[in-house]
């Protein structure tokens, strides 16, 4: 069984074919080959486009399988290029440079025209005004942020991360930062990245909305090999609690306490005698309660409630307690049992 990033990959890449046919630019003659190809590929990894709840949670959308390749090509260009591996660029391993008062003023500027560009809905101006900014100050990890929102904005997300990531780099402890990057690996299907994100976001501000909807969402969508914290308790917190002779006493609907029980019945060592409860008188009467319909009768009677009360609370009465109460120990004549 392939994995899920591997899926992830399928799908997206029959998604392009799909769309080629679509969009008509594969050729009729092609079609019918490629569909069979399609086919074959999604059995061969076991995805299914028309299930939608493989779908929901294999799609890498908004983002496309083309525009991911595209930022490659780019990514590639630039590390590729003459000019970056020249050694005639000492900036490229050396610290940024401090900006000017200048520089950082007109910085702000391009910042400013930027945002009003991204309410625009123009992203790819937004993008090259926040570069612009950045280029006169790289200290500033609000533009890095802003930028990679933009690049959200377009769908893309790898560009995105990128920038998310320069902006926490130059400022560990800007938040917003975190919300980017969280997003940007949300939208490209990578939700244990953007759980993570989130996650580191929320630590720095716990009452953020944004950030703490957008865990709770990666969350959801994770495998749940991912969402595997161990095994559960053998027994709940609340019920081990219950347990002790301690909270006994202090909780009205507590399990009886079982060492007295032992006590009462003959046991010993925590737990009663099975031998001896059945031969108990207790369990005799309890017997006979059951046959001859007394059993209403007796528990309209005011000490035997007294006595259940007392035991609910763990506080289990010995026979000799319940022999020297008068109530209690003719209790076998109210049943209807005259027997000596």
């Amino acid at each position: 069984m392939a994995d899920l990033k591997k899926q992830q990959l399928v799908l997206s890449f029959v998604d392009f074919l799909n769309e080629s046919i679509q969009e008509g630019i594969v050729k009729d003659d092609d079609k019918e080959g490629l569909e069979i190809a399609i086919q074959c590929i999604g059995e061969a990894f076991g995805v299914d486009p028309s299930n939608d709840t493989q779908r929901k949670q294999l799609s890498i959308k908004p983002a496309k399988l083309q525009t991911i390749f595209e930022v490659f090509l780019k990514t590639r260009d630039k590390v590729g290029s003459p000019s970056s591996a020249s050694p005639s660029h000492p900036s490229a391993s050396a610290p940024p440079k401090i900006p000017s008062a200048e520089d950082k003023n007109k910085a702000e500027k391009h910042k400013l025209t930027g945002n009003a560009q991204m309410s625009a809905k123009k992203h790819d101006s937004a993008i090259e005004s926040y570069s612009k900014a950045i280029a006169l100050d790289r200290n500033n990890a609000v533009y890095f942020s802003n930028r990679a929102a933009a690049y959200s904005s377009k769908g893309d997300h790898p560009s995105a991360v990128e920038d998310a990531k320069k902006a926490i780099e130059v400022d560990p402890s800007f938040v917003k930062a975190y919300s980017r990057l969280g997003h940007a690996h949300y939208s490209l299907g990578d939700y244990k990245a953007a759980a993570a994100a989130f996650s580191k976001g929320t630590e720095l501000d716990p009452t953020n909305e944004n950030l703490k909807s957008g865990l709770k969402n990666a969350k959801d969508r994770l495998p749940p090999e991912d969402e595997d914290d161990g095994p559960p308790p053998l027994m709940p917190e609340d019920q081990l609690r219950s347990s002790s002779p301690s909270s006994n006493s202090a909780r009205p609907d507590a399990t009886p306490n079982m060492a007295g029980m032992a006590d009462m019945f003959g046991g010993g060592g925590g737990m009663p005698n099975l031998a001896n409860m059945m031969n108990n008188p207790m369990m005799q009467m309890a017997q006979q309660l059951m046959a001859n319909g007394g059993l209403e009768r007796l528990m309209s009677n005011p000490a035997v409630a007294n006595m259940m009360g007392r035991v609910q609370n763990g506080q289990m009465p010995s026979m000799e307690e319940l022999m020297s109460d008068p109530s209690l120990r003719d209790l076998e004549f109210a049943t209807g049992n005259n027997r000596r």
